[in-house]
């Protein structure tokens, strides 16, 4: 990380190591002053909120689910939970198959329902490969919350339930004045670690799409890799303390302003 951070401040070459001097914050401007930068730091937004919010409420919603005792459940528990055992760089594999315009599944399941008259370049359209990466993110996504906010459910402990039943409270009332309170720090905490993890996860977007077309699903994260591939590690090093910068500053933000300490 040192090291990294040190680059960060050199004209540091892959195709010319033998001349790394200190050029200040000349790599910092560079990076700044490219529009690909921007754009991907725009996309980046898109790419975490979108995500978030679909992982957490359908998350969320499988958790509730699967904590009530039903026949299978176990099994039905191992396939939701499957998705987290595989790599990103594999899960983007996957999808880029199933998201294909020529022999793709996704394709020719909208054809046959009838829902479009000729195939989609999914991964080809700006617009739509956004879309496409956002979707398969979920679909990875949604694994972590069900097995944290399910962990967390089952801490509360029976005896609160059992109290506000006795004191005439809905299932709903339930739900919004034991169980979430009772959550509440372990939700602040997960949800913080996701948008890190979300931001720090260009496996799935390089493997589906490469950050095209046009830069359209670049992130900045895939920014930082193609630095280091044009071998400019001086920029890498950069960006990734930018990067870091971000992180720090949303974190202090938000545990501020979810107040994570009183809640814990």
């Amino acid at each position: 990380m040192i090291r990294g951070a040190v680059i960060a401040f050199q004209r540091y070459n892959l195709f010319d190591v033998t001349s790394t001097p200190f050029t200040g914050l000349e790599n910092f401007r560079a990076v700044l002053a490219e529009d690909r930068f921007w754009t991907a730091l725009r996309n980046t937004g898109t790419w975490v909120a979108v995500s978030l919010f679909f992982q957490f409420f359908l998350g969320f919603g499988l958790a509730l689910l699967l904590r009530r005792h039903f026949r299978g459940r176990g099994f039905y528990q191992a396939w939701v939970f499957f998705p987290w055992a595989m790599s990103g760089f594999l899960i983007g594999l996957l999808w880029r198959w199933m998201f294909n315009g020529q022999f793709g599944v996704i394709n020719d399941l909208l054809l046959k329902a009838g829902i479009i008259d000729e195939r989609i370049g999914f991964l080809a359209t700006p617009g739509w490969a956004m879309t496409s990466v956002i979707v398969a993110n979920i679909w990875y996504g949604v694994t972590f919350f069900a097995i944290m906010i399910m962990a967390a459910l089952q801490s509360v402990p029976r005896e609160l339930y059992e109290a506000a039943a006795v004191d005439g409270a809905s299932r709903l009332r339930q739900f919004w004045h034991v169980t979430l309170p009772h959550i509440r720090p372990t939700l602040a905490l997960i949800v913080l670690l996701r948008i890190i993890w979300i931001l720090n996860f260009p496996d799935l977007i390089y493997s589906m799409t490469g950050g095209g077309p046009a830069g359209s699903t670049d992130i900045i994260t895939t920014f930082l890799i193609q630095q280091v591939i044009g071998g400019d590690y001086g920029r890498a090093g950069a960006v990734g303390l930018l990067i870091l910068g971000l992180l720090l500053a949303f974190s202090v933000f938000y545990l501020n302003a979810t107040r994570f300490e009183k809640a814990r």
